[in-house]
């Protein structure tokens, strides 16, 4: 051991751009010297700050390596008074690792390298790096700090051969995306590596939104009982200190846990607020129906962007409802956002006409329908295209799961915000959102839900109840549970079978779908890989 010494740790939680290297350094190196204005002794960093996480096939190229390289000797020349645990990608030796870099006063102390590689979920990093076999333990301010890096916590062997090294402490670089229910696994999972080692654990998680992932911060250190001694809040950037002295870590700032709502709400926030603003969109449109998909789409925008920079469009066919009209006025009244109601009946009646020939003689179907939805889709586009907003679409988990969509009508778009949130969970959003500010008229949450393609159309018309629904999909999709075993669980049979086999033949529909947030542990998106072509059946 290096001696039980005073340590004063801070946690630099940002929002790191992926692939703006040069911003992430001065991002670095800015909260380095705030830190040391304010006596801390070392930095910590998440894991691969200094690049942006993930940042998937941009590993492959020698070039970002050399970019990183080139950066972090920058803040190594800069960096003064203070020590910094540096998240950054290396290249040694033709081999690649997800590593970190001590560094201060013009100095690399030691480089760790990830021993545990995740391959599971939304990671692939065993595509890109080689696994480091040794513990890092470094002395800082005269105490031993063991460094781990994200997976190498989850697993057992990395944090113990760091205690047998002799570490006194744990410093964790993260980046650990958000879904619900994570952070008590993060928990959970932290407290069993105390319990290995007797160490205490200083936590530094990312935040920010990437593409489909948030990562929600929610950094935090805990003392050697397990007990959380500090942690920062979620969803936003901070700096947080915490002080270790004989071997002890002291009580500091402790964030409230967030509810479920609260959680996946302000997620979806973020999520679209970073995906706007870091792709650069000048601001969002949304084709609003008067229901509560896009009642909760356009509230979520609002809340990330602004009432200014969101535009609704109500395109009303023959099959509106008065009732979703006048909801709609008083909802946008109430956001403040740009609305206009584009009428498309015109071109209904066009369509009508240019297929007449085609169609003469057969009966009207779900045909008719698409057209409706696809006119919709192509009015956001044109509307995109013109003012460079970007068309939010609104379909949701228990639409996306089944089917119940339409390309290159109601999928038109660019992000896919509510993507993975299950209809159960759209109307605890929506009454969730009512108690920060009443703007979702009671009736669009409490009629039945249509796509109001024709006459008396309701949802349940063509599918099962959706708190059924959404326990099937979860019960298959996430659990990877079989027909059989979701039937002995207690959901009708008739339903199990019939969603299961929509599920399978919407593939190539979810295939040609945008991007969209995840917020369960299983979303369409990274961690569902199912092909398309296919003759596999489950068991019935």
């Amino acid at each position: 051991m290096f001696g039980l010494l005073f340590l004063k740790i801070a946690i630099a939680q940002f929002n790191a751009v992926l692939g703006d290297i040069a911003g992430n350094a001065r991002q670095i190196a800015r909260l380095a010297a705030e830190a040391r204005e304010q006596g801390a002794d070392v930095l910590l960093t998440p894991e691969l700050a200094l690049c942006g996480y993930p940042p998937e096939d941009l590993l492959l190229r020698p070039d970002f390596y050399a970019a990183c390289e080139q950066e972090l000797r920058g803040l190594v020349a800069e960096i003064k008074g203070i020590d910094v645990v540096v998240g950054h990608p290396l290249a040694e030796n033709g081999c690649y690792y997800n590593a970190a870099t001590v560094i201060g006063n013009g100095q690399r102390k030691a480089t760790y390298r990830k021993c545990r590689l995740p391959n599971y979920e939304v990671f692939d990093e065993a595509r890109y790096f080689t696994a480091g076999h040794a513990p890092c333990v470094v002395d800082i301010a005269g105490v031993a700090c063991g460094l781990a890096i994200c997976a190498d916590v989850w697993e057992t062997g990395v944090v113990e051969a760091a205690r047998a090294a002799g570490a006194e402490i744990l410093l964790v670089l993260n980046a650990s995306p958000l879904h619900l229910q994570k952070q008590s696994q993060r928990l959970e999972v932290l407290r069993q590596r105390i319990a290995a080692t007797g160490l205490p654990v200083v936590y530094a998680n990312l935040v920010g939104g990437q593409d489909e992932l948030v990562f929600d911060g929610a950094s935090l250190a805990l003392d050697a009982s397990g007990a959380v001694c500090m942690r920062l809040p979620s969803f936003k950037e901070s700096l947080g200190l915490v002080s270790f002295e004989a071997g002890k870590l002291a009580v500091s700032a402790i964030a409230p846990l967030l509810s479920e709502e609260e959680e996946a709400y302000q997620a979806l926030v973020l999520g679209v607020r970073d995906y706007i603003g870091k792709n650069g969109f000048p601001g969002a449109i949304i084709g609003f129906s008067g229901g509560i998909d896009s009642a909760l789409t356009l509230c979520i925008a609002v809340d990330a962007l602004g009432a200014d920079k969101v535009r609704a469009v109500m395109m009303a066919s023959p099959y509106t409802a008065q009732m979703s009209l006048d909801d709609s006025r008083q909802m946008v009244k109430a956001l403040g956002v740009r609305y206009d109601e584009i009428a498309i009946a015109p071109a209904m009646q066009v369509f009508d006409q240019l297929l007449a020939k085609e169609f003469a003689g057969l009966p009207a179907d779900t045909t008719e329908e698409n057209l409706q939805a696809r006119i919709r889709g192509m009015i956001l586009m044109a509307l995109s295209n013109k003012s460079g907003a970007l068309v939010l679409t609104t379909g949701n988990k228990s639409e996306m799961a089944v089917g119940y969509a339409t390309l290159y009508g109601d999928m038109a778009g660019g992000f896919a915000v509510i993507k993975d949130v299950y209809k159960t969970l759209v109307y605890r959003l929506s009454r969730y959102r009512n108690t920060l500010s009443a703007v979702i008229p009671e009736n669009i949450i409490t009629r039945p839900p249509s796509a109001e393609l024709k006459p008396g159309q309701t949802d349940q018309d063509s599918l099962p109840p959706y708190d059924v629904l959404d326990a099937i999909v979860k019960a298959y999709m996430e659990e990877n549970r079989s027909v059989r075993e979701i039937v002995a669980a207690g959901l009708p049979e008739e339903a199990v079978k019939r969603v299961v086999s929509l599920l399978r033949v919407a593939e190539y529909k979810r295939r040609q779908a945008p991007t969209g947030i995840r917020i369960t542990p299983r979303g369409f998106g990274k961690d569902w890989r199912y092909p398309i072509t296919n003759r596999f059946r489950d068991s019935f």
